[in-house]
């Protein structure tokens, strides 16, 4: 490839120079696996139409098909102050090996001006459906953003379905999940224009960034879930359709935390027939979320980043569920999967030291 150094700008060299140099600086946004790194570009541009002190957020959900677990949606949030080095290595998650989320991590979490993960469970899922449930982990995650006095003037939606806005009335996608509660007022969290773009886990850094962190608090519960259920093989297979999970399920039916609405390969007809198909969960929606500094490192409610008091690598899974039985959230729903956020994985958004009960 021609360097810019080297280009000639006689005749129509301008417009060379133009081509080339556009050419080079796509090629320096190629991984050596001819992998497209995200880019500052769209948040940047829609940063600019915002006005100052305008915040971005990007925001993805893993888990959408598994076929046990909870449904999982990231949101990160950027503003024009935010370091325009990216953290090494930032792209989509599921172009990443779990080593290398885990390592993104705690690099993410210091780039962003704020994170949070947002969940919703088996049951939820069986009772309002996929689209809904997508709904209410997003404004779950909204909800946290909002009680650290954060409130992004977009999102950024990784897709061509907007399945984070009020659905139209008599729109396909009802129903209506119920309202999420913020801690300490009576609101439900305002939901601000969505844009959505397909690929943008690929190509955006802030959506990026929500998609990995998703991602690995989604894959820690799976893991901490696996010895309770240890026959469907959670932690290799994350609650998706692995032949051992659904050989697992030809044998063992469905349990609590499966999606029993669904018709499991496996099972055929026979969903919710497992010895656990009909024990009560009763587990905290959104976990612990604690503000602080991010830059600094610190928990301003104690016991540093990532407490123990709520790790669920610390914790056997009765722990887990007996811990949390004051979900601000579940309404109606008896039964919530947890979103605890493991040690070295928990978010600081930058804002006043708070903890979301």
């Amino acid at each position: 490839m021609t360097s810019p150094a080297r280009i000639r700008t006689t005749g129509e060299g301008t417009a060379t120079a133009r081509t080339t140099a556009e050419r080079t600086a796509t090629a320096r946004k190629t991984t050596a696996r001819g992998r497209t790194r995200p880019s500052r570009s769209l948040e940047n541009s829609l940063l600019g139409g915002l006005g100052p002190g305008a915040l971005v957020a990007g925001m993805d959900e893993v888990g959408r098909g598994a076929l046990a677990g909870p449904v999982t949606v990231g949101v990160a949030v950027v503003t024009e102050q935010t370091s325009r080095r990216m953290p090494p290595g930032l792209a989509d998650s599921k172009l990443l090996t779990p080593q290398a989320r885990q390592d993104l991590v705690s690099p993410v979490r210091g780039w962003c001006t704020g994170w949070a993960v947002g969940h919703a469970s088996p049951d939820e899922i069986d009772e309002l459906g996929i689209i809904a449930a997508l709904r209410l982990a997003g404004r779950r995650a909204l909800a946290d953003l909002a009680a650290a006095g954060l409130s992004p003037g977009v999102i950024i939606l990784d897709g061509v379905h907007d399945w984070l806005s009020e659905p139209a009335q008599g729109e396909l996608f009802a129903p209506e999940p119920p309202p999420v509660h913020i801690p300490g007022t009576d609101l439900e969290p305002v939901v601000p224009p969505v844009r959505t773009q397909v690929k943008a886990d690929m190509t955006s850094a802030v959506v990026a960034a929500a998609s990995v962190l998703a991602k690995v608090e989604r894959d820690a519960i799976m893991v901490k879930l696996d010895p309770e259920h240890p026959e469907y093989g959670w932690a290799a297979n994350k609650g998706y359709s692995s032949a051992e999970h659904i050989a697992a399920l030809r044998e063992h039916g469905a349990c609590a935390l499966h999606r029993r609405s669904w018709h499991l390969p496996g099972i055929g007809d026979d969903v919710g027939t497992g010895d656990d198909a009909d024990v009560e969960v009763t587990v905290h929606a959104s976990g612990e979320v604690g503000f602080g500094s991010a830059e600094a490192g610190l928990d301003p409610d104690g016991g540093g980043v990532g407490s123990d008091d709520h790790d669920p690598r610390t914790q056997d899974a009765a722990d887990l569920f007996g811990a949390y039985d004051h979900d601000p959230y579940a309404g109606s729903v008896e039964e919530v999967v947890t979103a605890l956020e493991p040690a070295g994985v928990v978010g600081r958004p930058r804002g006043q030291g708070m903890m979301v009960p």
